[in-house]
């Protein structure tokens, strides 16, 4: 079997399996060693595949759940206030981007879905090891929320809302 064709394979068998599947089995399917299969899932996700790499091994980050992207704005201070809202009512903050006016969509995936995950963020920034996306457009930023359904996506809007955080259609 060549590489193109066993990565079809692989990409076709995660789309239809809902748990991890080890590399070690996907190496014994396919007949390669579990280092082929590490290239051939880094092969994939350059591709634009969203295959996360769990301890339970890969899978295809498909998800039933509903997202929304919400454009908002406000300072560094107000960061784990905003964040925390969003965790709070069962959401998932998936993604931070903004749009440059020179480099076009710059974007990061941040995966934050517990109060755990927040402070950690949080304390990344207050280590002055980097800078907020957010800083390089005035505040404006967009976020990707995943949560359980729609009402839940509807009690963040309104919580971000409540706390000011969202912007104006006409904002940036």
């Amino acid at each position: 079997m060549r590489a193109d064709e066993r990565r079809s394979e692989i990409s076709a068998l995660l789309h239809t399996l809902s748990e991890p599947v080890s590399g070690g089995e996907l190496a014994k399917r396919f007949g390669v060693s579990r280092q082929i299969i590490v290239q051939d899932i880094s092969v994939l996700k350059a591709a634009g595949f969203e295959i996360l790499s769990t301890h339970n091994g890969y899978i295809l980050q498909t998800s039933p759940q509903a997202h929304r992207v919400f454009k908002v704005h406000h300072t560094t201070a107000e960061t784990e206030d905003e964040l925390s809202r969003i965790v709070a009512l069962g959401g998932t903050v998936v993604d931070v981007f903004v749009w440059h006016k020179v480099y076009g969509k710059v974007e990061a995936k941040l995966n934050i879905f517990s109060p755990l995950h927040v402070r950690q963020f949080i304390e990344g920034v207050r280590s002055g090891k980097s800078i907020e996306l957010m800083n390089i457009t005035g505040g404006y930023h967009y976020h990707t929320i995943r949560a359980e359904n729609e009402a839940v996506l509807d009690r963040i809007q309104e919580s971000l809302e409540s706390g000011g955080y969202l912007a104006k259609e006409k904002e940036a």
